[in-house]
């Protein structure tokens, strides 16, 4: 009786903490959602905003209130990467499951904090930091090595996206999906959305290839230039607005694992 009241304790305590990580995933639907929005309209020659989360969190900021709900933003995707390192750390699970969580956690904790940045009125572009992240790298021994291994890894990341969306693998991190039509659209949703990140950071590890390669930092670009870029090849307009509708659809899919995700 004991052991079952201290199980039910634990879980009554862990409850509000799953909520707000559940709303973390909701908070990462909104920023994909807006992103593909931005990114559709720098394929038709508009948006002032960048095409990544810094776009992103400044158009939140500008709204009505919207200082609030970014620090509101910030503790949800704070509780998310809290909850993925907590699954890093208990050591359940293959490695490799134990180690997705810990790269989760880390760019959970990134959002979070560039969240916090904008709300606080300090947010900056994410394509400036990035050059000078991939300048510093580059000083240290072995640096150009170092920027190409950073753009591989990325690539590989980018593969198993999409992967995982064209075998429907996404499917396995929900405990179930609603049925019908809703449920196929939650599966077209989830299989558009992984494809076009994966598409998407597949363009920003490339980049650190070229700019390791090169040794020229400016080639290492975030979403917003390699999306910048992609607009700018041959059929690149129809290419991009088919990644931003993708990105779109990360985020709506996203809305749903809010939900469903398995905790």
């Amino acid at each position: 009786m004991s052991a079952m009241t201290s199980a039910a304790a634990t879980t009554a305590r862990q409850r509000p903490w799953e909520l707000a990580a559940r709303c973390g995933y909701a908070v990462s639907g909104v920023l994909h959602v807006l992103i593909g929005i931005i990114a559709v309209q720098v394929a038709l020659g508009g948006g002032g905003e960048s095409a990544d989360q810094s776009g992103a969190l400044r158009q939140i900021a500008e709204t009505p209130f919207g200082g609030i709900a970014l620090w509101v933003g910030a503790i949800a995707l704070l509780a998310l990467a809290a909850w993925q390192a907590a699954e890093a750390l208990r050591g359940r699970g293959e490695a490799a499951d134990r180690a997705k969580a810990a790269g989760k956690a880390v760019v959970y904790l990134a959002l979070a904090v560039s969240a916090a940045a904008f709300a606080m009125g300090s947010g900056s572009s994410s394509e400036g930091q990035t050059e000078d992240a991939t300048a510093g790298l580059m000083q240290a021994p072995g640096g150009r090595a170092l920027v190409v291994a950073v753009g591989l890894g990325v690539l590989a990341v980018a593969g198993y996206h999409v992967i995982k969306g064209i075998r429907q693998k996404f499917l396995e991190d929900l405990r179930g999906v609603p049925g019908g039509q809703a449920g196929n659209a939650v599966k077209k949703a989830g299989m558009l959305g992984y494809v076009a990140k994966g598409v998407a950071l597949a363009l920003i590890g490339f980049a650190f290839v070229v700019a390791g390669i090169t040794s020229d930092p400016a080639q290492a670009q975030g979403l917003d230039g390699a999306l910048h870029d992609l607009r700018d090849q041959p059929a690149g307009v129809a290419a991009l607005i088919a990644v931003g509708i993708g990105l779109a659809c990360y985020g709506a899919y996203s809305f749903v694992r809010s939900r469903y995700a398995r905790m």
